[in-house]
Order: structure tokens, then sequence, then C-alpha cells
């Protein structure tokens, strides 16, 4: 049995890199710096910093996973289904970077995707394992977002993705994934692993699903089913919509299945739009803001914060 053969050893900073030529550009050698002794990249990390960047990230993050997904029109919610084919699931990549600037109230500008404090930043997002650095972006600052759709969560960095610490396999188009092992020794975190807001659609299982989703079958009686499969359980317009997909008006829809799922269900549905049930909600411990809906138990109602 023959051993394995070792893994190159991580250029360290001191070292030279050499840059992969790109058209139009010259790309001199220099010496690999330290993030530490990095001056514009601890500028940029410091502007990031301070603000609310979870906030901003999920929102973002949540807004172009729901964008592919196009629920109101098709009827998805889970990025990871079957019939979201591998190329919308990659676009996700693309739809974030356009949210994190808009979030972030930046704007896209040469000679990268932005600048921040009037310094180059290359935004790179992924669903997948790796992200692929164009020549454009080695050896500059670089924010990494990684979608992780399978468990909804995501991660987020700030690197100098230094042609040395990538990896040597290049894709057709030059690109380069970044080494593991230079991430995780350069690589600034600006997010750990962070949960997405959760997709309650999800937990019907396939028989609910079936019911929920019936084709020839009122929005008001499927929804009421929903509710009645949902309680205690925060339901977004957005979900609200991908169960009503292709039809108008599910908010009226909605409304009207108040009666019904207090009659079948003996659950409370409460309305974000409306402030008497959305304080009342929030007394309860639910926030359904932004026309969320929640169908409580006779148990939560009689909980003032305990939800």
């Amino acid at each position: 049995m023959t051993d394995p053969a070792p893994k190159p050893t991580l250029p360290a900073p001191g070292r030279v890199c050499t840059p992969d030529p790109r058209p139009g550009r010259t790309r001199e050698p220099h010496i690999l710096v330290a993030p530490e002794d990095d001056d514009e990249l601890q500028q940029v990390y410091a502007w990031l910093m301070p603000s609310p960047v979870e906030r901003a990230f999920t929102r973002a993050v949540d807004d172009a996973i729901k964008y592919v997904l196009d629920g109101s029109r098709t009827g998805r919610f889970d990025l990871m289904s079957p019939d979201v084919d591998s190329d919308e699931r990659a676009s996700v990549g693309t739809k974030l970077q356009y949210r994190i600037l808009n979030e972030l109230k930046l704007v896209k500008e040469p000679p990268l995707d932005t600048t921040i404090l009037g310094i180059p930043v290359e935004l790179k997002a992924t669903v997948r394992s790796n992200w692929m650095i164009p020549t454009e972006g080695q050896c500059e600052i670089c924010l990494l977002v990684q979608v992780d759709a399978a468990r909804a969560r995501y991660r987020a960095f700030l690197m100098r993705t230094h042609r040395a610490w990538l990896r040597d396999g290049a894709n057709k188009d030059g690109k380069r994934g970044v080494m593991s092992a230079a991430l995780a020794a350069f690589a600034l975190p600006v997010l750990d692993w962070t949960p997405l807001p959760p997709e309650p659609l999800k937990r019907l299982t396939r028989p609910q699903l079936d019911i929920v989703f019936a084709p020839r079958v009122g929005q008001t009686e499927r929804l009421t089913a929903l509710f009645g499969y949902l309680p205690d359980i925060v339901v977004p317009r957005s979900s609200i919509e991908t169960v009503c997909a292709g039809n108008r008006d599910p908010m009226r829809r909605a409304r009207q299945a108040k009666p019904l799922v207090a009659e079948r269900h003996g659950l409370t549905l409460l309305c974000g739009t409306w402030r008497e049930d959305l304080e009342l909600a929030a007394s309860r411990g639910f926030d359904i803001s932004g026309d969320a809906w929640v169908a409580l138990t006779p148990e939560a109602l009689e909980r003032p914060g305990m939800a």
C-alpha cells in the first residue's frame, strides 16, 4: 500500500504570490501579507462589522432564495426540491450579490463589484461548498457568503483572496476555489453559521402538502387546512402566496378563512395587517409584522408572552 500524496504546504505571509495573467492588466508578483497587517482589509472589516450585518445579510439571503423560487407563481418553497434545477439554485449567488449591495447601501461600481471607503471589493456568494474566484478577484478583498440551503443557514467571511491561497485547478473560465486551509487561517469571520427565517411549509407532511396544494380546490379551503396543520406557527405572507400560487388576492382568501379555522380547528387566526391582531399576537410572544399570520391555540392565548 502506497502512502497518499502529501498535501501542498499553505503559503504563509512573507512568501511571494504570483497572480494569474489577466488580459489588459499587468499582474505583478507581490509579498503575502497577514490579515492583521493588511491595512485595506482591516479598514473594510472595521466599516462592515459595526453595521447590523446579521439582519441585513439574513434579509438579503432570504430575499434571493425567494426570488429564485418565485413561489407566488410556481408554488415552490424549498430550494433543494427536485423542482428546482441546478442552474436556478446556482443563480441564488448572483441575485444575492445585488441584494447585499442594497442592504449595505453600496453601489455597483468598478473595478470590482463595489467600493468601501474607496477600496475595491469583490462580492462572491455560493450555494455550493466553495466560492469560484475570477481572475479579476485574485489578490483582492472579497466578501464571501455561503448559503447552506439544505440546513437553512448561511455564513460570511472577508478575505483577500490571494492566488497563492486559491486551488490549483481552475474551471474553463479561469476561476479558482478557495483553499479550505487558507479560509481557516486567513479569512476574517463576518458571520458564523446563521439560521435563515423558517419556511413553515417545510413542516408539512406529504399527505398534508397534497391537501394544502390540492388542484381544483378553493384557496380558502386550502388555507383553512394550512392553518389547522400549523397551530402556533407564524406563517409569513410569502408562504400564503405560495400556497395560492397563480391565484388572485390570496390575502382576502386568508381573511375569509378566519371563521372556518375557528370552527373546524378551534384556533384564533390573527393577521399582522390588523393592529388589534398584531398587538394581541405580540402580547403572546408572536411577531406577525409584515403581513404574517398565526393561528393560536387556546393554550397560547391563555399564556401571554410564553410562546
